[in-house]
């Protein structure tokens, strides 16, 4: 671990550099594909396409939808299959709902940041899942996709070898190899999942064998799927494009592929461009025309449908009185709509920007002309495109719930309907606009952080992803116009038939706001990142500490830690850097709004630094805020805390406690309870105890969640003394709050000749002492790995857990842990420790424990 003066070490900083590796990679492979594309319609005209596009015949359309909605009906097979693979029981309704938002959202942005993985975590996790369940179940689906397209790769290199040939320009007999290569690895894979027993093991996770059943299920399926989805473009072909199905399986699982290793999301471009190139004599205007069509009817009809399904289920939960209602907005809306309306709002922005780069319909600006003068139509064309540009740069800011993005693209959203119909009466644009905008309306509750827009900082990829949708609607705007020869006179050109103009001014426009605001955002002087945790910091975290409830708060005052504050000062969260992890202990101190302040704050810097957020020891009335950042929570351990107001030495239960008092204090031993003031005369006393004591153990200082021996920090606290024969023996520090709710102890010493029992001792009388003081509650700190599931079907967190909590005790006496503290019949609290889980959970779990430990060769050591 990094001292804690130091700034973040140069391997973390080169980690900052790494993230904006593949953002940038799909930009300029997006780059590339936009420049063959222009290359390849250097005498396309828009109204061509367009009027290729209406051409299309009905009874294709609905041919391609039919093959559509079979498509997303064999999606959600892949989530059955995968949740059958975990052995869970998840409703099919569920199931279905989840898999469609998901997949619908997820092919038409791409980004797993912005929709699908990020909606199915979230949907999935209230059912009960873990978060390595959930990424069980993308991984599963992820493969079912690599099967089914390595299957129609290495069947159509074998059947149609002569067009794979020329197509990709690889010789006959490279097609034939290629296909049987693909092929063979598809029938190993086969083999594998259906017929072995033993697991496969890949970077530490082990993964067993599927079974028969789900095996040959998979692959089936999975082929039949892309069959469909590859139906939906083929339908919609144009007439001069006579290529059989199975050859044109082949074309469509290339442009899959392109589309997928290319990062670019929804593959927009690179999909569009190797069917282009791969499909032969066609025109180009004609094959683009159906590739609009298809990512209409496979991109945009599903995601108007899953909105207004999503839109029909929050107004259904609003409108009822019914507690099921209730909870099926619980189960299916809440979870999600910061991610659906900042999707659909992002989607929003790019369909105002994508409009005003293309010509309007001149039947409708000629009945506009009737009513309206020139200038709110320039007006109208201009406000749309602004408002575009406004909707890109507030869709981060509604994933993380911030009051004043909804508000400002609520207007934004008005601002563009009314835009949309006075620019060329739009109709259409319109109504996909007020659909967002129903959906934003709906889901108002769900924004309700007070944090100021400008405080989101852009990640690498929503700086590329504004960029890209920039990008490609000056591109759009330059094909539209290409037939147009530029001067300079067309700036300040204006006519009703001056669509190039009104373009051309639209897209200064849109750079000059997009860039500027982008430029800012990244350029301006962060706030100052909390460093250790010194006087002042320490004296405003105390005057919270007094004020809290939970006695874990006094561990901010070790010293070790850093504090981030909330903007209000009525809130803070301790947390400190270890590896790649930023690790909070226990939930934020101080008022609920400056804890959510703090949880989002927290994970924005880790974010920032490439980092994992980390929540360590967290109680579970707040693990929803958690999982509103995305993060997942395994339970650790559980916490023992005694009633004090029934807690008594009488009746047959505590004998054994009963007679282990009266035992010490016939041995001589006292108890007292030295205040702070008087701590400083024992200070001699204390530290040879805690000296002896540790030498005695064989082992250091603990960090982090547990204080360290030194005269400063036990100054600050009431110490109880337990003496024998009038010379203390044993000492413990205690954490107290002014609301009297928790006592607890923290360092715990005794003399190697204390009395016997003088453990047991000091808590008892340090509870019949809490209980005198008024206190509710006596802390006696969390067993790890308690109260763990152990049957088969548990989460394989659990099972592990629980194996080590059973037969660790080489390691750390993790049962007598919980046996020796269930004598003082104790309510057990589960804990828990949230992160973002899937394949870096094991890193985090090992960042902990050298946090706690104090290093990584203190860990080994213990």
């Amino acid at each position: 671990m990094s001292g804690p003066e130091t700034p973040l070490s140069p391997p973390a900083e080169e980690r900052v550099l790494t993230r904006w590796l593949a953002p940038l990679a799909a930009l300029l492979v997006f780059g590339v594909v936009v420049l063959i594309l222009h290359h390849e319609f250097a005498h396309l005209h828009i109204k061509n396409v367009f009027a290729h596009l209406h051409s299309i015949p009905r009874r294709q359309v609905l041919a391609a939808l039919l093959f559509t909605a079979l498509s997303y009906w064999l999606l959600s097979t892949y989530e059955v299959l995968a949740l059958a693979y975990l052995k869970r029981v998840i409703p099919y309704t569920r199931i279905v709902f989840t898999s469609f938002i998901a997949y619908s959202f997820g092919h038409t942005l791409g980004f797993a940041v912005f929709t699908g993985s990020a909606i199915r975590f979230r949907l999935y996790v209230t059912a009960g899942l873990s978060a390595v369940d959930v990424a069980t179940v993308t991984g599963f689906c992820s493969l079912s996709l690599g099967i089914g397209l390595a299957t129609i790769s290495g069947l159509s290199l074998l059947l149609s070898p002569a067009h794979a040939a020329t197509a990709l320009h690889l010789h006959h007999n490279w097609s034939l190899l290629v296909g049987a290569a693909l092929l063979c690895a598809v029938a190993a894979y086969a083999a594998w999942a259906c017929f072995s027993s033993a697991a496969f093991e890949i970077r530490g996770w082990s993964l067993r064998p599927p079974g028969l059943a789900i095996g040959a299920a998979q692959i089936g399926l999975s082929v039949i799927d892309l069959s469909l989805s590859s139906a939906v473009l083929w339908a919609l072909l144009p007439p001069e494009a006579q290529v059989p199905f199975v050859t044109f399986l082949g074309v469509y699982a290339a442009a899959v592929i392109a589309g997928i290793v290319s990062h670019v999301p929804g593959g927009v471009g690179v999909f569009e461009a190797v069917v282009l190139l791969t499909v032969p004599n066609v025109p180009p205007d004609a094959m683009l025309g159906s590739l609009l069509a298809y990512r209409a009817i496979y991109y945009l009809v599903p995601l108007v449908v899953g909105t207004l399904m999503f839109g029909g289920k929050e107004l259904a939960a609003q409108g009822a009185r019914f507690v099921w209602a209730q909870q099926l907005a619980n189960i299916y809306i809440i979870p999600v709509v910061p991610q659906i309306a900042g999707a659909l709002t992002f989607l929003a922005g790019a369909l105002l920007l994508f409009s005003g780069a293309t010509p309007a319909v001149d039947e409708r600006l000629a009945y506009l002309d009737r009513f309206l003068p020139l200038a709110v139509v320039e007006a109208s064309h201009l406000a749309g495109s602004i408002a575009g540009v406004g909707l890109l740069v507030l869709a981060r800011a509604l994933f993380r719930r911030v009051q004043a993005a909804y508000h400002i693209s609520v207007w934004l959203l008005v601002a563009g309907i009314v835009a949309s119909l006075l620019k060329g009466l739009d109709f259409e644009e319109a109504s996909l606009l007020a659909l967002v905008l129903a959906v934003l309306l709906l889901g108002r509750r769900a924004f309700y952080r007070p944090t100021a827009i400008a405080s989101e900082r852009f990640t690498p990829v929503w700086v590329v992803a504004i960029t890209g949708v920039i990008a490609m609607a000056l591109w759009i705007g330059a094909i539209s116009n290409r037939h147009v020869e530029y001067s300079h006179e067309l700036w300040w050109t204006f006519a009703l038939d001056g669509n190039a103009p009104r373009i051309l001014r639209a897209s200064l426009a849109v750079v000059i706001l997009g860039a500027t605001y982008t430029l800012w955002n990244m350029l301006r002087p962060a706030r100052p990142e909390p460093a250790v945790a010194g006087p002042e910091e320490l004296a405003r975290a105390r005057a919270l500490i007094v004020q809290s409830d939970l006695t874990v708060a006094n561990a901010a005052l070790t010293g070790d830690k850093r504090l981030l504050f909330s903007d209000a000062g009525d809130a803070f969260v301790m947390y400190q850097i270890a590896g790649r992890s930023w690790i909070a202990l226990g939930d934020p101190v101080g008022s609920q709004a400056g804890a959510e302040e703090l949880v989002w704050r927290l994970r924005e810097i880790s974010d920032h630094h490439g980092g994992q957020t980390v929540f360590y020891q967290v109680c579970a009335e707040r693990l929803s805020l958690y999982v509103d950042l995305g993060l997942a929570a395994l339970k650790i351990g559980e916490e023992a805390r005694v009633p004090l107001e029934s807690f008594s030495l009488e009746g047959a239960a505590r004998a054994d406690l009963r007679q282990a008092h009266r035992r010490a204090q016939r041995d001589g031993a006292t108890f007292e309870v030295v205040p702070s003031s008087g701590v400083e005369a024992l200070m001699p006393v204390l530290s040879r105890i805690s000296d002896a004591w540790l030498a005695s153990k064989s082992t250091g200082e603990k960090r982090f969640s547990v204080g360290a021996f030194s005269p400063a920090y036990l100054r600050q606290f009431p110490v109880a003394v337990v003496r024998s024969q009038g010379v203390p023996a044993a000492f413990a520090n205690l954490w107290t709050t002014d609301t009297r709710a928790e006592l607890s102890v923290d360092l715990m010493r005794f003399d190697p000749d204390a009395p016997r029992g003088a453990m047991d001792y000091l808590f008892i009388e340090l509870m019949l002492w809490g209980r005198a003081q008024g206190y509710r509650w006596f802390n006696l700190g969390m067993a790890p790995l308690s109260g763990l599931e152990a049957h088969p079907l548990a989460p394989a967190w659990h099972r592990v857990g629980n194996f080590i909590f059973r037969h660790g005790e080489h390691f750390y006496n993790f049962e007598g842990l919980r046996r020796y503290k269930s004598k003082f019949d104790p309510v057990w609290e589960p804990r828990y420790l949230v992160a973002r889980g899937g394949m870096a959970l094991p890193r985090v779990l090992i960042d902990v424990s050298v946090l706690i430990a104090g290093g990584m060769k203190e860990l080994f050591a213990r």
